[in-house]
């Protein structure tokens, strides 16, 4: 007899969910209440790491300018030496990986909620996503937008305002929306 998936173990495994379950809500509400108690404090405050600490997968000190915005924030998962300025919002219902020594920008979107296209389908409520992954030493301008499923590879550069909608190599920088990667001038 095949084991019944929970609403929360649909959402993590990409597959559609329904968002308005109990445990999912309760989630929410719970990094709600952290994102509200990280946002009101300032800099040099002890009680930011304890709150990151408790609202991220991993935390491992990175350095994060209020306001941030999360869906949920447990699949959140920084490397050691990133930051990301103000105003970094992460929908991270499927896992965001972010690698070590990462810089993001201000107003920079991290995105893996996914919905139906049609709009009968979409009227149901249904959703899902795709993780993305973001590799060490990457640069992300402000106000780009990594859509799901995205993987952005080591040393990769983010123009500023870029819509990321497919994945990007090591060490290409990318801009434009639909971002694409450009030309490296010699000399």
């Amino acid at each position: 007899m095949d084991a019944v998936l929970s609403e929360r173990d649909k959402m993590l495994a990409g597959t559609p969910y329904d968002a308005g379950c109990l445990e999912l809500v309760a989630l929410r509400t719970r990094a709600q209440g952290l994102m509200r108690d990280y946002n009101q404090t300032i800099l040099g405050d002890p009680q930011r790491s304890d709150i990151l600490t408790e609202l991220l997968g991993t935390w491992n000190g990175a350095v994060i300018r209020a306001p941030l915005h999360v869906d949920y924030g447990m699949n959140i998962h920084f490397g050691p030496g990133c930051f990301a300025n103000f105003n970094l919002v992460v929908l991270d219902v499927a896992e965001v990986r972010i690698g070590a020594r990462t810089q993001i920008g201000p107003n920079v979107q991290i995105l893996t909620a996914d919905h139906p296209r049609d709009a009968t389908d979409r009227a149901t409520g249904a959703e899902w996503g795709r993780p993305v992954t973001i590799g060490a030493d990457v640069w992300i301008g402000g106000g780009a937008i990594i859509l799901p499923g995205v993987t952005v590879d080591d040393g990769a550069i983010i123009a500023a305002g870029a819509v990321v909608t497919r994945d990007v190599p090591a060490g290409a920088t990318v801009m434009g929306n639909p971002a694409r990667p450009q030309k490296q001038k010699e000399g």
